[in-house]
């Protein structure tokens, strides 16, 4: 499988943003790029990666988003691939709106399943294109935040460059 990867500059380090016909199936911290290409080598068998300069209809927009266009990711294609379960819990993630938060088991609620905090976490973690798929606006019932593969100190700082902590339930 061929699949083009285009490195931006953000204010927390450089994200690697991969694309496939049916849309980004892979988006994380460059300095995460070994687990991120272990991941699509699981999904996809054997890649190669073209290296372009910008991925056309995402490269712009994930710029828009850093320079403060919080929703110029909503129009961005996804094909994170996936669970059932896991599809609906990312998909549940796009629809917090930028600059709100929900609580794990707030979003398992929202999906139906009450009791099932710890696999909206699960799911949460396995999230293959951070930021567009915005697990980053997940955190604590206490309103910690927690669990973050790109490290808190980034997810601070993407709910911060999106408005702050404003915990909707």
């Amino acid at each position: 499988m061929r699949l083009k990867v285009s490195e931006i500059e953000t204010p927390v380090g450089a994200v690697r943003v991969v694309a496939g016909k049916d849309g980004v199936c892979a988006l994380d911290f460059s300095d995460r790029w070994d687990e991120t290409r272990r991941r699509l080598e699981q999904r996809f068998g054997s890649v190669e990666f073209d290296r372009v300069d910008r991925i056309p209809g995402v490269t712009n927009r994930i710029k828009a988003y850093l320079e403060g266009a919080a929703d110029a990711l909503e129009a961005v294609a996804v094909d994170p691939g996936g669970t059932p379960f896991q599809q609906k819990v990312w998909s549940a993630l796009r629809k917090i709106p930028a600059g709100r938060t929900l609580s794990y088991g707030s979003l398992a609620r929202r999906i139906g399943r009450p009791t099932g905090a710890r696999a909206v976490a699960t799911a949460n973690a396995a999230n293959p294109i951070s930021i567009v798929i915005p697990c980053h606006r997940v955190i604590g019932s206490d309103g910690s935040l927690r669990g973050y593969a790109g490290g808190v100190e980034r997810k601070r700082w993407l709910l911060e460059h999106e408005g702050g902590f404003r915990c909707c339930t």
